[in-house]
């Protein structure tokens, strides 16, 4: 957690907030700014409200830090901090495979962003108040309360089976996040942003949300569902959306990188564009969820409930949960990632929200796209979801990670195939990973007694093939660094690849044959050179595939604690030893076999190999 540290220092901008001062400042600033790493953004500024106009000056910002605190330590500084967070996921059904791939994507994010040395606040849960979360309940004959319990539940399990390390998990049903919800509401308020009103539209269910005519399909269904509307009239509060309007356009405008990818930035400035209207904040008709501070009668509408969960899960659960307790331990989130069906809520609603409240926004929302099966999305509420509690158990969680962030290109669409599942996952850790390593350290046993002959950094000079992998894995870390997820997997593969190309050319098993002093010791080096590379993709990977990775580093020799303490700076030539010794040579990925390849037919099965070895794993869940 960062530290709090104090400056009698303060800066005041009259007119505008510190936030519309910067993307306003001309890009020669801006880029100096970058340069000397100041990031005005930081939680060591504080915001205070202002008059609840409709015309409101932004709040003075306060900056509370210590020139002599600063150079103490340890201190978490902005630039070292990293807050991500998946989608809170909606309880009405157990997880389907397109909230698994959010929340898989973003453990591969957080796990590269640790190796880099960022200080990793990784955020998920579960959205847990609504209307069709109570529909759910009383259909299978349960209370809102343990539908609830037995859902978020689902979630954390599966998280736990494809190995995903998040840091906090928040349910919207804590009561810390109930006093973050009514603290911010009242804030909200208070600046005059609600106003009560009577509303009568279509309303979709499933969305949540009222919906404009002209967006709906024929029989008026919801796009996004395929289910009808139903006409609904209720005595609700209103947040004027419609005051934001400006100030969005602008921040938009001015800081392209709010709304990635490109495409999702023009969709959010084309619905700007169309002229935004006020939404609905409660619900009269709806008990399960956060009573309205001042009208008990309502509650408050999932959205204005939700959203809050990003900041509410950074209060301690000692704390005394306040709103700038929250905030003052590491928001604003550097990314938000998110499915493209929910981009308007958390590139509008969510940003006009926070300035309503005086607060800062996130660096970035990241709205990736959806998985497939016959071409369609894959969703609770269209039963036709792919059960990623089945994939994990049939193939592992590194095939399943590695399968969808290597195929699907993050932001796009991308089909599920069972073929092109077991096809890919096969040549590429099975074949191109497995039995590289498997084979090169079959001959280091056979050829030098599992001992390494000398160092990598010594064994590759004058070699091209260093200069290869090294070329490689900085195009995977910049890959990584701007969520080119499966370009990253295919730089790290491509040093796969270079090491099958440079042993089968060079043939060591031949050198070893033909015997001498001086091919003996080419075809010994041959293989320090291939052991390095393997060292290196283990590190280069594990984001991804964090088990494959730790057998990988098993099988050189290192310990367990060796692997975890690893940085990106192990990518760097030069890590294997002479005289390290290596384990015996096993099968680090039993590839997948079919049926069809046994003689029994044409179904797919996976038989895993009893010998291949598994990292041990913890009995108990991951804490919030």
């Amino acid at each position: 957690m960062a530290a709090r540290v104090q400056h009698s220092l303060q800066f005041q901008f009259q007119g505008s907030s510190l936030t519309t001062f910067l993307l306003s400042s001309s890009s020669s600033f801006r880029k100096s700014i970058n340069k000397t790493q100041i990031n005005l953004r930081s939680k060591c500024f504080s915001s205070s409200s202002t008059s609840s106009t409709s015309t409101r000056s932004a709040a003075a910002l306060t900056c509370t830090c210590s020139s002599s605190d600063l150079n103490s330590a340890p201190v978490t500084t902005k630039k070292d901090l990293f807050v991500l967070t998946t989608p809170l996921y909606y309880v009405n059904a157990p997880p389907h495979m397109g909230s698994a791939y959010s929340t898989i994507a973003a453990d591969a994010i957080a796990r590269f962003q640790r190796l880099t040395g960022k200080k990793v606040v990784f955020i998920t849960g579960t959205d847990e108040h609504g209307e069709k979360i109570a529909t759910a309940a009383a259909a299978g004959g349960s209370t809102p309360n343990d539908h609830c319990d037995t859902i978020s539940q689902a979630y954390r399990v599966l998280w736990k089976d494809l190995d995903i390390s998040y840091d906090k998990f928040i349910r919207t049903t804590d009561p810390k996040h109930e006093a973050i919800v009514e603290e911010f509401y009242s804030k909200v308020l208070a600046n005059g942003d609600i106003y009560r009103a009577d509303y009568e539209g279509l309303y979709c269910v499933n969305c949540e949300e009222y919906k404009d005519e002209k967006e709906l399909l024929e029989n008026n269904c919801c796009p996004m569902h395929l289910k009808p509307c139903v006409s609904r009239k209720e005595d609700n509060y209103f947040f004027a959306l419609s005051k934001y309007q400006k100030k969005l356009e602008d921040i938009l405008e001015r800081n392209p990188d709010f709304v990635q990818p490109l495409y999702r930035l023009n969709e959010v400035q084309n619905w700007i564009k169309t002229g935004l209207k006020d939404f609905s904040i409660s619900r009269a008709s709806v008990d399960w969820g956060i009573r309205v501070p001042n009208d008990p009668k309502q509650t408050i509408y999932v959205w204005f409930d939700a959203l809050l969960g990003y900041i509410s899960a950074l209060s301690e659960d000692q704390e005394q949960p306040r709103l700038q307790t929250a905030i003052s331990s590491g928001w604003p989130a550097s990314l938000h990632l998110i499915g493209k069906d929910i981009l308007r809520f958390h590139a509008v609603y969510w940003p006009a929200m926070l300035m309503s409240a005086g607060l800062s926004l996130p660096n970035t929302v990241f709205g990736h796209g959806f998985l497939t099966k016959d071409g369609m999305k894959m969703g609770k509420s269209l039963g036709n979801t792919l059960e990623p509690n089945e994939l994990v158990h049939r193939f592992g969680p590194d095939a399943v990670r590695y399968f969808f962030l290597r195929e699907v290109e993050f932001g796009n669409d991308g089909d599920y195939s069972e073929e092109r599942f077991i096809n890919i996952v096969n040549a590429h850790l099975a074949n191109t990973i497995g039995n590289l390593l498997n084979r090169t350290l079959g001959l280091l046993k056979k050829n030098c007694q599992s001992t390494l002959v000398a160092d990598s950094s010594d064994a590759a000079e004058g070699i091209e093939f260093k200069d290869t992998v090294e070329k490689l894995v900085e195009k995977s870390k910049v890959e990584y660094e701007s969520l080119q997820l499966s370009s990253a997997c295919e730089s790290v593969m491509e040093i796969g690849n270079a090491g099958n190309l440079y042993i089968d050319s060079r043939a060591p098993w031949s050198l070893f044959k033909q015997g001498g002093a001086s091919f003996d010791s080419a075809a010994k080096q041959d293989l320090v050179l291939i052991l390095e590379a393997m060292r290196i993709i283990a590190v280069a990977l594990s984001p991804v595939t964090p088990n494959l990775s730790l057998r990988i580093y098993r099988q050189l020799g290192y310990t367990d604690q060796q692997f975890h303490a690893a940085t990106w700076s192990d990518t760097k030539w030069g890590g294997l030893k002479g005289g390290q010794v290596m384990a015996p040579p096993n099968p680090i990925f039993a590839r997948i076999e079919t049926v069809a390849e046994a003689g029994g037919g044409p179904a797919v099965d996976k038989k895993v190999s009893k010998k291949m070895e598994k990292s041990p794993r913890s009995q108990s869940a991951i804490g919030a």
